[in-house]
């Protein structure tokens, strides 16, 4: 499963970088893709819509890189399919929180990983120039297909390890008791409300994943304070 996850996870990162650009690597899909994959469905289909929403209207504008929404979905959606195997059941709107939070900085860290890797990928387009140039022609689609590999390995394996954390991560929600699942289940709709306000003013907000990890806290907090006063 780690490998299958890593593997979609270079795939549609390649895909929103140099390859085909079909909207395969837009979180819904993307998330979606991975849980069909990993034979968890619902954990792709409703992380993939929450983060579809985060990043709603994100685009790449010159120099400006917004957060790695590709990375965010496929790593996100990868921890709660593997999360629930984990725990040998069916994945619960629990997890999904969870996952969602714990890694709420995969599109940071995406961006990051975009910006280093382009300044391999500038001198590789140099290189390639310059062989074009000199009829070279052979030589300059090799520097190509250099430039892409590097978005493949980088970024899958970002994916097994976002994977393989969720394993990691099963046995801590197996020992939760069931006031903090019902709290991390009442989160799941908390952030999905912010996400559907963020997307509704029709702008991409910088704080989105911040304003809704602080309504998923608070939810939570409301939900655990309600549960053990009762």
């Amino acid at each position: 499963m780690v490998a299958v996850a890593g593997a979609w996870g270079g795939v549609v990162a390649l895909e929103r970088r140099a390859v085909l650009q079909a909207m395969l690597s837009r979180p819904l899909v993307a998330a979606t893709g991975m849980g069909l994959l990993l034979h968890d469905v619902h954990s792709g289909l409703y992380v993939g819509m929450l983060l579809e929403l985060f990043h709603l209207g994100a685009a790449n504008l010159g120099a400006a890189l917004p957060e790695h929404d590709t990375l965010a979905a496929t790593g996100t959606a990868a921890a709660a399919a593997c999360m629930a195997h984990g725990t040998w059941g069916p994945s619960t709107p629990a997890m999904y929180s969870l996952a969602i939070l714990v890694f709420a900085g995969l599109g940071h860290l995406g961006c990051g990983l975009d910006r280093r890797l382009e300044g391999y990928t500038s001198h590789l387009s140099q290189r390639a120039l310059a062989s074009a140039e000199e009829g070279k022609l052979d030589k300059a689609i090799r520097q190509n297909l250099f430039g892409m590999w590097p978005y493949f390995l980088v970024f899958g394996v970002a994916t097994s390890i976002c994977a393989l954390l969720g394993f990691c991560l099963a046995p801590v929600m197996r020992a939760l008791p069931a006031k903090a699942l019902s709290a991390l289940a009442w989160a799941y709709p908390a952030m999905a409300c912010v996400a559907a306000a963020i997307a509704a003013r029709g702008s991409h907000a910088k704080r989105a994943a911040t304003f809704a990890g602080l309504a998923a806290v608070a939810v939570t907090g409301v939900e655990l304070y309600w549960a053990w006063r009762g």
